[in-house]
């Protein structure tokens, strides 16, 4: 699941093709399971009484061993384990579902797409006066995406901090916030406009680096935290907590301004190869197509979590399903990039055609299925996102009212198991962009390994915060830190994963077979009042990404 703060790091390029394709398989013949019930592999599972008891914690677990092992066999320079875009791990994960899905039948095509790879390299972060320093990664600083280097210059706050600042700051939005900034390290409020303005601004006034601190509104907006950049500036940024920057602002207010040294080090290669994989059904009818998706890759480590748990889920059902003949053809995708920005999500919709886009009456997507400390969410677009616990974004009724179809198959497949659920919205899914395209989605997430609430805690039982061994926590879990590498096998639960997998299978194989809401959407991407409302949404859906999270 793509989080709105996201940075990328280094690894290593020095693995041969040879060594990609053993990964690929080795890991799948190394893993030993049980097998299925008697009959799953031979009989046809068009239902879900059929279905969901084939869907065996022992197959899923083989997937995700085959997947840790791939991320394990291609290292980065620091020696952990890597499925990121543009990387070996990820090309070597790409290989498996292919060969997978081919074998099970399926038309398997790769789609290929560019992107501008980055990755953190050498990154530290000091102080000099008025007391020697050392900030600590993740506990004191997280460096931007960035490249570049300043040693010994002045911290100089700009214009307008206000700490705490609730509602937002607009500290660094306006080119006039930085005078006299030439050579120093410009000091700004994270709030009101883009991390990429702010720094944009400090950039064009001379500044030789940025710090950017938290707000300090709330626990949420105080911590130290990783805001993404669009662009990749010359000069080096670093994000820190309110606490560090009050430290930094009062020194400078007391007449000893701090001299700080930063280096933020970044591999980039622009035009780096990314891939898709697409899996179609053999039957069903092409003219109403159900789109099943996970993202294929990971950040800041293996990515078991998020999201090798989605697609084992999704990897699994196809194989489970592979002889039933749907009334309507399922689509698999295995999407990259997702973590970056829902680039393979959105670069497939973006190049279909207003037929291709047409036949598609609906999305289901499963992202991060097996979070230990859980909870159970079911995507509704018009529910709250994860990260903001806001609505952010709205979609027409004729998105949004087919949308909650298969909602409630969710729903009603955990009330039958004595589960409580709640709702998400797809911000920051790849289901997001099939609902700013028109089509309508669902699917199961449950919840990253960073943040749960007091009533997530009521509904779901477990603690506050994050999975780390931590009892409360608030330490930012393991998926979204880009220097703890801690999301393995070890970060997921297998039980957690059978039974968001056996939801997730329930809501496939009735919109496989499903004419009362597929079949009479009659392709309403056409209809003219749809299209702009759904513009509309696209427009502010890039201005909010482009400018990246506040």
């Amino acid at each position: 699941m793509r989080s709105p703060l996201r940075a990328v790091r280094a690894h290593w390029w020095a693995v041969t093709l040879g060594a990609l394709v053993a990964a690929a398989f080795a890991g799948s013949a190394g893993a030993s399971a049980a097998p299925s019930p008697a009959g799953c592999d031979n009989r046809v599972n068009d239902t879900a009484a059929k279905l969901v008891p084939c869907i065996t914690t022992a197959d899923l677990w083989a997937h995700m061993r085959a997947f840790q092992h791939i991320a394990d066999v291609n290292p980065g320079p620091d020696g952990h384990a890597s499925r990121n875009s543009g990387e070996p791990g990820y090309k070597a994960s790409v290989d498996y579902v292919a060969a997978k899905m081919r074998q099970a039948g399926y038309k398997v095509t790769v789609q290929t797409y560019k992107f501008d790879y980055s990755a953190f390299g050498t990154t530290t972060m000091s102080e000099t006066s008025p007391t020697a320093t050392t900030f600590a990664l993740n506990t004191d600083w997280l460096p931007g995406r960035s490249n570049g280097s300043v040693t010994g210059a002045q911290v100089k706050p700009a214009a307008g901090i206000v700490i705490p600042s609730p509602g937002g700051n607009a500290s660094g939005c306006a080119p006039s916030d930085f005078v006299d900034m030439t050579g120093k390290i410009a000091l700004v409020q994270r709030g009101t406009c883009t991390f990429q303005q702010k720094v944009d601004n400090a950039v064009l006034a001379g500044a030789a680096g940025v710090i950017i601190f938290n707000e300090g509104d709330t626990d949420a907006r105080s911590g130290v935290f990783n805001g993404s950049l669009s662009t990749i500036p010359s000069i080096p940024v670093a994000f820190t907590s309110t606490a560090h920057g009050q430290e930094l602002y009062n020194a400078y207010q007391g007449g000893t301004p701090a001299v700080v040294s930063i280096n933020v080090q970044s591999i980039v290669r622009p035009n780096t190869d990314d891939y898709n994989v697409i899996a179609e059904s053999k039957g069903g009818d092409p003219n109403h197509v159900v789109v099943v998706d996970a993202h294929l890759d990971a950040i800041f480590g293996a990515g078991m979590l998020d999201n090798a748990s989605g697609s084992a889920t999704i990897l699994d059902i196809a194989q489970k399903m592979r002889k039933v003949f749907p009334r309507n053809k399922l689509r698999f995708i295995w999407f990259g990039g997702e973590e970056l920005g829902e680039l393979g999500s959105s670069f497939y919709v973006g190049n279909l055609t207003s037929a291709e886009l047409g036949k598609i009456g609906y999305d289901l997507d499963a992202d991060v299925m097996s979070t230990p400390n859980y909870t159970l969410a079911v995507l509704d677009p018009a529910a709250v996102d994860f990260f903001s616990r806001t609505v952010s974004e709205t979609f027409p009724a004729q998105v949004y009212e087919p949308s909650k179809f298969a909602r409630d198959i969710g729903v009603n497949y955990f009330t039958s198991q004595g589960k409580n659920h709640e709702f998400f919205s797809p911000v920051g899914t790849d289901a997001e962009q099939f609902n700013l395209a028109g089509v309508p989605a669902s699917g199961i997430l449950t919840g990253q390994d960073c943040c749960k609430t007091q009533d997530e805690v009521d509904l779901f039982g477990g603690f506050l915060g994050n999975f780390e061994g931590n009892v409360p926590s608030t330490d930012g879990g393991c998926v979204d830190n880009p220097f703890r590498w801690c999301d393995n096998l070890s970060n997921n639960d297998p039980k957690v994963l059978t039974l968001t997998s056996r939801a997730f299978a329930t809501m496939v194989v009735k919109m496989a077979f499903d004419r009362t809401v597929v079949g009479v959407r009659n392709m309403p991407i056409f209809q003219p009042a749809l299209k702009a409302a759904v513009a509309a949404q696209v427009a502010a859906q890039h201005a909010r990404r482009n400018g990246v999270a506040r």
